[in-house]
C-alpha cells in the first residue's frame, strides 16, 4: 500500500507536465487506467480478518434451583444459566453404590428427577395417567422442597427387593435386613392427593406380611412378622422444613429395623406440619413422632396398621389430633407417651385397637381428651403414670374399663363424660393425688359401675363426686363410694 500512494504521489505531481505535452496525452490515460486497476485489484483482494475465535465448548442448559411449575411461571433468563458441561453441579443427583437420589433445589418434582436422570432403571413413569415406580431412595436436603401430587402423580410405587418377599414367606424366619428405599427430609415434603405405596414387581404386589395385625399383648416388643424391610418415610431430627400430607393414601410402609423405620416417622423439622384427609393403613405404625411440635392431624381414616395409629412420642407438644376415624390396630389407637405436652385429642371416633383406644402415658401433662367417641375396646380411655389432664365430654361403650386411672396419676380432671355397657366404668387404681373425677354418667355397667381399688381409696386431695349411674337392671343398686 506504500508504494502505491508513492506512485499515486509522483504522477499527481506531474499532472501540469503531462497535459502541457500533447503528444504525452494517451500514454498518460492509460498510464492512469493501469493505476486505477491496480488499486481496485488491491481493495478487493485485502481485508481485515475477524479477530481468532475462543475455542468452540460444549453447552448445557441447566435450571438453576427451580423446577416445573414455578419455573414456568418465573422468568426464565432468571432461572436458565449456561453451564459448562465440565462442571454442572445439577440440583438432582444419583449416587448409584447406595442408590441414593439426592434433591438439592429449592423445588422439585417427580417428572423433575425423571428429567435429570432419564434412568427408568431408578425411577420410571409405567402410566401416562401418573404411575410411578421408584426403585431408589430419596434424601431431600436442607433448604430443597419435594412435591409429589396429582399435577404429575397419581401413584407413587416403592420397590421392596425380591429377596425380602422370600424371606417374608419363611425362607429365613429372621429376616433380611437389607436396607429398604426410603423418603429422608431434611428440607420440607409435600404430599396431595395421591397414593403412596411398597411394590414387590415380581408378584405384581404391595409388600405384605403374613399377619395383618399384631397378635398378643401389648407388652410384647417384637414380633416375626414385621422385620422384612419395606420403604418408609422419615422427617429428620435435623430438618429445617416442614412436611404436608394431605388427600393422599399412604400404605403398606415401614418394618422393624429398631427405630425410624415404622412407616410415616417425624422426629424434627420447624413445625408446622399438616397430616389431612389422608387414609393410612397397614403401615407397621400409621404414625409416630418424636420431638416434634406445632403440627395438625386431622380427618384422616387410618386402619389396619400393624401397631398403633397415632404414637406421638418422647417430648412430642403442640399438637391437635382431631376429627380422625381411628380402628383396627395392633396396639392403642391414639397413645402419648414419655413426656408429651400440650395435646389436643378431640373428636376422633376410635375402636377395636389392642389395649387402648386412647392413652395418656409416661409422664403425659397438660393435655385434653374431650368430645371423642370411643368404643369396643379393653381400655376405652387410659391414664397411667400422667398429670394435669382433662378428660370430658367422651362418648365411651362397650369397653372392659371405660374410663381408667392408674399408677401415680395426679391432678387429672374427669367431668362430663358418658360410660355405657362397659365391664367397668371408671377404674381406679393406684392413683395419686388431686384427681377430680364428678359429673360423669355411667350407664348400664356389666360388672360394676364404679371400681375403686383399695390402694385409691384414701388418695390426697381427690374429689369423687356427683357421677351419676344408669342401670336399666337394677336401677339404684349400685353404690356410689366417694
Amino acid at each position: 500500500m506504500i508504494i502505491i500512494w508513492y506512485t499515486i504521489t509522483v504522477i499527481i505531481s506531474r499532472v501540469p507536465h503531462i497535459l502541457s505535452i500533447p503528444k504525452q496525452l494517451a500514454a498518460s490515460l492509460v498510464l492512469l487506467l493501469l493505476i486505477g486497476s491496480i488499486l481496485y485489484s488491491s481493495s478487493t483482494s485485502y481485508t481485515a480478518l475477524p479477530p481468532p475465535s475462543p475455542p468452540q465448548m460444549p453447552y448445557y442448559y441447566h435450571i438453576e434451583e427451580v423446577f416445573g411449575q414455578e419455573a414456568q411461571d418465573q422468568d426464565k433468563d432468571k432461572t436458565i444459566t449456561l453451564l459448562q458441561k465440565q462442571d454442572p453441579n445439577p440440583c438432582i443427583t444419583y449416587e448409584p453404590d447406595n442408590r441414593i437420589i439426592t434433591i438439592t433445589c429449592k423445588h422439585a418434582t417427580l417428572t423433575d428427577i425423571d428429567n435429570q436422570l432419564k434412568d427408568p432403571g431408578i425411577l420410571h413413569k409405567e402410566t401416562n395417567d401418573g404411575i410411578w415406580l421408584l426403585n431408589a431412595g430419596i434424601v431431600i436436603d436442607k433448604e430443597a422442597t419435594l412435591t409429589i401430587d396429582s399435577k404429575d402423580t397419581k401413584w407413587l410405587k416403592i420397590v421392596a427387593g425380591e429377596k425380602d418377599n422370600a424371606n417374608r414367606e419363611g425362607e429365613q424366619e429372621e429376616g433380611d435386613k437389607t436396607a429398604a428405599h426410603y423418603i429422608s427430609v431434611l428440607g420440607s415434603l409435600v404430599i396431595d392427593s395421591v397414593k403412596i405405596t411398597s411394590w414387590v414387581p415380581s408378584m405384581n404386589d404391595y409388600m405384605k406380611y403374613k399377619v395383618e395385625i399384631r397378635q398378643g399383648s401389648t407388652s410384647q416388643k417384637t414380633t416375626p412378622y414385621d422385620r422384612d424391610p419395606r420403604p418408609y418415610i422419615k422427617i429428620q431430627e435435623d430438618a429445617q422444613g416442614y412436611t404436608s400430607i394431605t388427600n393422599s393414601e399412604i400404605a403398606y410402609l415401614g418394618y422393624d429395623c429398631g427405630g425410624g423405620c415404622s412407616g410415616l416417622s417425624y422426629y424434627g423439622g420447624l413445625g408446622g406440619h399438616t397430616l389431612k384427609n389422608n387414609e393410612i393403613h397397614h403401615n407397621r405404625f400409621g404414625y409416630y413422632s418424636s420431638g416434634v411440635s406445632n403440627t395438625t392431624i386431622e380427618d384422616n381414616h387410618v386402619h389396619h396398621n400393624f401397631m398403633y395409629g397415632f404414637d406421638p412420642h418422647t417430648g412430642t407438644h403442640d399438637m391437635i389430633i382431631r376429627n380422625n376415624t381411628v380402628h383396627d390396630h395392633g396396639a392403642m389407637g391414639i397413645i402419648c407417651s414419655l413426656d408429651c405436652y400440650n395435646i389436643i385429642i378431640e373428636g376422633n371416633e376410635v375402636y377395636r385397637s389392642t389395649g387402648s383406644g386412647i392413652m395418656f402415658s409416661k409422664n403425659m401433662t397438660d393435655s385434653v381428651a374431650r368430645n371423642n367417641y370411643v368404643h369396643d375396646e379393653s381400655k376405652c380411655i387410659f391414664t397411667s403414670q400422667s398429670h394435669r389432664n382433662e378428660i370430658y365430654n367422651n362418648q365411651v361403650s362397650d369397653c372392659s374399663s371405660g374410663i381408667r386411672l392408674f399408677h401415680d396419676s395426679s391432678g387429672n380432671i374427669v367431668r362430663k363424660n358418658t360410660i355405657a355397657n362397659s365391664k367397668s366404668g371408671l377404674n381406679l387404681e393406684g392413683i395419686g393425688p388431686d384427681n377430680q373425677i364428678y359429673s360423669n354418667t355411667i350407664v348400664n355397667a356389666t360388672e360394676k359401675a364404679i371400681d375403686i381399688e383399695e390402694d385409691s381409696m384414701n388418695a390426697i386431695n381427690d374429689i369423687f363426686e356427683n357421677n351419676e349411674i344408669i342401670s336399666f337392671e337394677s336401677l339404684g343398686e349400685e353404690e356410689v363410694k366417694e
